[in-house]
């Protein structure tokens, strides 16, 4: 299905793992480049749209809206190429998710977006995740590269459903060449440059009431929604890691369990209902990651929300049932 507005590449000029994408992909199919926007660089192609910043986006928030003030086009979705760094310093491919639904509204966000919120999920995030496993089993990129979603995390702040899409994890891979054709090739495929349908767009009367889900706890590397979501037919949202649900200590008998875990639960379902209208968003959890009384405090708090807490094969049947 073509989105209802443009998609909108946003590439990071300062960033070479974004660059090397973004230069991939317009050599792929036909663009144009096309008047400047806040006099930055732009592009077009078909229903895509390509605009370079000179530096990093974390802290361009409202990409959307000013895309729109500027040029009367409505954007539906934002794809954002870039670098991923990480202290282990091993090679990586990795999609996921924005948001720092888990801060106070008083907090600064170290590495942007909006505190207590999170915009919506890419609705395309699990179907180009499956993708990414094929692609890297067929292609020799010459040396290993790890390949993993991540859980939720940094800005910037927009309103309409986006993923980050990187090369990690230092300036020893973030030029790799071979690296950017491999997801420039995703994102030119998943977008449907290639005159196919792409992948992982949401159709809310054709794709409604199949299973969209949000995962609980595990560490940055979302072992859960890696597992999960490689499963066909599964669609995914928001992934909180457990420091993404922080708790404020075990309450006494009788009490409530304080803290901001419950804003952050809450925000990833809203944002997510949004970006799957019509979808049944279903949540999973990491018994592990959580003690017996913070298990019992998010079971009650997704009661509260009218959304169901399955366990990973409970996911697996429900996708099978609505096949």
């Amino acid at each position: 299905m073509v989105a209802k507005g443009i998609i909108l590449i946003v590439v990071s000029g300062g960033d070479i793992a974004s660059v090397n994408q973004a230069d991939v992909v317009r050599t792929l199919a036909d663009w144009n480049s096309i008047k400047k926007v806040e006099g930055f660089p732009s592009y077009a192609c078909q229903n895509v749209r390509m605009w370079v910043f000179p530096d990093g986006v974390l802290w361009e928030d409202d990409i959307d809206k000013r895309w729109y003030s500027a040029t009367g086009e409505r954007v539906a979705e934002v794809v954002f190429p870039s670098r991923h760094a990480a202290k282990s310093g091993r090679a990586c491919l990795t999609l996921h998710p924005i948001g720092v639904m888990q801060l106070g509204a008083e907090e600064v966000p170290p590495y942007g977006g909006k505190a207590g919120d999170a915009p919506p999920p890419s609705t395309r995030l699990a179907a180009w995740w499956r993708s990414l496993l094929t692609r890297s089993k067929e292609t020799d990129l010459g040396e290993h590269f790890d390949i993993s979603l991540e859980v939720t995390h940094h800005g910037p702040w927009l309103e309409v459903p986006c993923l980050f899409i990187e090369v990690g994890s230092t300036s020893a891979t973030w030029g790799h060449l071979g690296a950017a054709q491999l997801l420039g090739q995703l994102i030119h495929q998943g977008l449907g440059l290639d005159g196919s349908a792409g992948l992982g767009a949401w159709d809310a009367a054709l794709n409604a009431d199949e299973p969209v889900l949000i995962t609980l706890g595990g560490g940055h590397y979302a072992p859960r929604g890696n597992l999960t979501a490689a499963e066909s037919g599964i669609w995914l949202g928001h992934m909180l890691a457990t420091y993404a649900l922080p708790f404020d200590g075990q309450p006494e008998d009788g009490q409530l369990a304080t803290g901001l875990w419950q804003q952050s639960i809450t925000a990833a379902y809203r944002s997510t209902q949004l970006a799957f209208p019509n979808g049944n968003v279903v949540f999973s959890m990491d018994k592990k990651a959580f003690k017996g009384w913070q298990r019992q405090a998010i079971r009650s708090h997704l009661e509260d929300l009218g959304a169901p807490l399955l366990k990973r094969q409970g996911v697996l049947d429900l996708v099978q049932r609505s096949a």
